[in-house]
């Protein structure tokens, strides 16, 4: 990485922003890039920037895998062809720790299976160099939106595993009841409790779960996992 390239990082060999940055500043989004041409590379980042967006450069793909990665919204700008591995290969080694970032392709020797083999891993675009300005920005920002979604999703079933786990067993058996549809005297005969009792586990359920209404229970039903739905079947 060239000293110009203002990396977000702090590690050793490198200055740059301290991970005990304050949360909502982990929100803005970043935009990584990788590719070993130098001029490619501060190109690409000062093109970024000129529309407003932090962006980071890295040589290699083992340069972008040796720094804790942010959690943040963003989106990678992979070179295919690269010294030490492929952005393709890149793409695969982030996907397998969890970093399944959106990520577009620049390449100079583009072919069809390889663009198969990239948009299969998720990407969003597969770009040949020289490419328009406008043509990168948009697919960047198509993969920034993607990925802000992605997080929103992942952090509203995570806080739906997290109720889901504080209910009861016979809470988990009634919500699943609900959620397909049953009504509270099937549900009493199904279970072999009284109606009185399955109104008592759905307004604990509704509570727990932070449902306002029979609509907020089914569509939290269907965003949880399907094991986790499951442990409510027994």
């Amino acid at each position: 990485m060239s000293r110009g390239e203002q990396p977000w990082f702090a590690s050793a060999g490198h200055v740059g922003i301290a991970q005990s940055a304050a949360a909502d500043e982990h929100e803005h989004p970043i935009v990584l890039v990788v590719d070993d041409d130098v001029a490619v590379r501060r190109a690409l980042i000062e093109l970024m920037e000129s529309v407003g967006l932090e962006a980071a450069g890295f040589a290699s793909a083992r340069e972008l895998m040796e720094v804790n990665l942010p959690d943040r919204p963003g989106c990678l700008v992979l070179d295919v062809r690269m010294p030490g591995g492929s952005g393709l290969d890149l793409q695969q080694q982030l996907a397998l720790q969890g970093f399944a970032k959106p990520v577009v392709f620049l390449t100079g020797h583009g072919d069809i299976p390889m663009s198969v083999q990239a948009m299969k891993g998720g990407a969003i675009d597969f770009l040949t160099k020289p490419v328009r300005d406008q043509t990168l920005l948009d697919a960047v920002m198509m993969g920034i939106e993607r990925d802000t979604a992605q997080r929103r999703e992942s952090r509203v079933i995570h806080r739906l595993i997290e109720d889901h786990s504080t209910l009861t067993s016979r809470e988990r058996q009634v919500m699943r009841s609900v959620a397909l549809g049953r009504l509270n005297k099937q549900i009493a005969y199904d279970l072999g409790i009284s109606v009185v009792t399955v109104k008592l586990h759905r307004s604990s359920v509704m509570r727990k779960m932070r449902a306002k209404t029979i609509g907020d229970l089914i569509r939290a039903w269907e965003l949880l996992p399907p094991q986790i739905r499951e442990s409510g079947a027994t």
